[in-house]
């Protein structure tokens, strides 16, 4: 990842900063663990849609202090993210989701959906309970 990557999240000189020091743990990693770290790294980065760089610095260190106590452990990689890569890197972004994107598009639509309720009390409440009012029978 290059300066500009971090540049465009870290809003502060502590911020990159507090990024300095992550990638310098990466680097102490030993090669096998450093090369998971930065594949799951990349991953995260161009899924997640973090765009807090507090959020991504969090998880970053979270990452890395997985890594740091299963290397101490003598963890083997495939130990560490099991079969499906993938499914690990959800599970840990998903501890993160007040940092992505999606967060504020759901807190704007329930924002749409209240004011839409409020001006109009009639479309406020579904007595059927299903989704557009739909009772689900033809």
């Amino acid at each position: 990842m290059s300066a500009t990557w971090i540049d465009e999240f870290a809003a502060s000189p502590d911020e990159r900063q507090e990024y300095r020091r992550y990638v310098a743990r990466k680097q102490h990693l030993p090669v096998g663990h450093r090369a998971a770290v930065e594949a799951i790294e990349r991953y995260l980065v161009y899924r997640g849609s973090i765009t807090s760089g507090e959020a991504l610095l969090r998880l970053l260190d979270d990452l890395a202090d997985v890594f740091e106590e299963c290397v101490a452990g003598g963890i083997p990689v495939r130990s560490i993210v099991g079969d499906d890569p993938v499914a690990f890197a959800e599970l840990l972004l998903d501890n993160y989701v007040d940092g992505q994107w999606i967060a504020k598009e759901r807190a704007r639509l329930a924002r749409a959906i209240d004011a839409i309720a409020a001006a109009s009390p009639s479309l406020g409440s579904s007595s059927s309970g299903s989704p557009s009012g739909a009772s689900g029978g033809a």
